[in-house]
């Protein structure tokens, strides 16, 4: 089913997600090949009912993410992500894979 597919195909997305975030000269016409392919793999499974986690500056969910890391920033409200250190994936309504991220963690004032 779409869940069994998506955990065979997410660490490839992980793969190419990494290779996009390397910068360097030269590489552009080579990354522009790699974004389309990444992008028509996340089309596919979005089309399949598998879909980001949309985890970056929402509040702390356990029942779909992990916290890996706290961070203190008193900018930020408590228990918001500050960051998404991998992303979390859902079939329909059932979690595939939760979402690993850093949380806001204020001291009590």
């Amino acid at each position: 089913d779409g869940a069994d597919l998506a955990e065979k195909i997410l660490p490839i997305l992980d793969n190419f997600e990494r290779a996009l975030a390397i910068k360097q000269e030269g590489t552009e016409k080579f990354l522009s090949g790699f974004k389309m392919i990444y992008d028509n793999l996340v089309s596919i499974l979005n089309e399949k009912g598998i879909h980001e986690i949309d985890a970056m500056g929402k509040p702390f969910d356990p029942s779909i993410m992990n916290a890996v890391l706290t961070e203190q920033n008193e900018e930020v409200n408590d228990n918001m992500i500050l960051d998404v250190m991998q992303k979390g994936y859902m079939y329909h309504d059932k979690l595939i894979r939760p979402a690993m991220v850093k949380v806001n963690e204020r001291e009590n004032d």
